[in-house]
């Protein structure tokens, strides 16, 4: 198979396909090895990036497909502006960043790390198809653990949870943990002054 032809199958095939689909399905459905098919997707991915096509060959969740080029996503909402909002709460987005960061996570634990019951926030994750049942813990009533799926990652665009951020990035540095811990040091002196 000519580079031509392995480019042409790995965008009929990457064309239909519903999810992601991996290098290795590739290579096994074309009868390529997996190395030289991951190499042909990334020129296909280059070549539409130097055309500027309003498509993108992204590597996602593991494997790859075709999405719409990030600076178009503003025409492609409106053109599938829909009436249900598909959009999740705080207390969900939440609970989801507890089970993206701590997984595998049990109901107790998110409960524990949030301060409230997490039962119906872990409901609804799991029936948008966000989280999955992924073992159960040890111990007492071998609770169920929870980890992420492969619609998370594409929801997010990511190829892995290792391309989460840290989540130092989200934690206030030590000076802001110092100026809080001092201001609500003279807020209590003050509150005992007035008593």
């Amino acid at each position: 198979m000519t580079d031509e032809e392995l480019a042409r199958a790995i965008e009929a095939v990457v064309m239909v396909a519903v999810e992601p689909v991996t290098p290795g399905l590739l290579a096994e459905l074309l009868e390529e090895p997996t190395e030289r098919v991951e190499a042909a997707a990334e020129r296909l991915a280059a070549a539409y990036r130097a055309q500027g096509r309003g498509f993108v060959l992204a590597r996602i969740a593991g494997g790859f497909r075709y999405q719409t080029h990030p600076d178009l996503a503003p025409y492609v909402e409106r053109f599938a502006n829909r009436d249900v909002s598909h959009r999740l709460s705080t207390a969900a987005l939440e609970t989801l960043a507890i089970v993206a960061y701590r997984q595998p996570v049990s109901r107790a634990q998110i409960g524990a790390l949030r301060g409230v019951n997490a039962d119906g926030v872990v409901r609804l994750l799991e029936q948008r198809g966000y989280i999955v049942a992924v073992g159960r813990a040890e111990g007492p009533g071998q609770p169920i653990l929870y980890g992420t799926t492969d619609l998370f990652l594409e929801r997010l665009g990511l190829d892995s949870v290792s391309q989460l951020p840290p989540v130092e990035d989200f934690l206030p540095g030590v000076d802001a943990a110092y100026d809080l811990e001092e201001g609500l040091r003279s807020a209590g002196s003050g509150d005992g002054a007035r008593a």
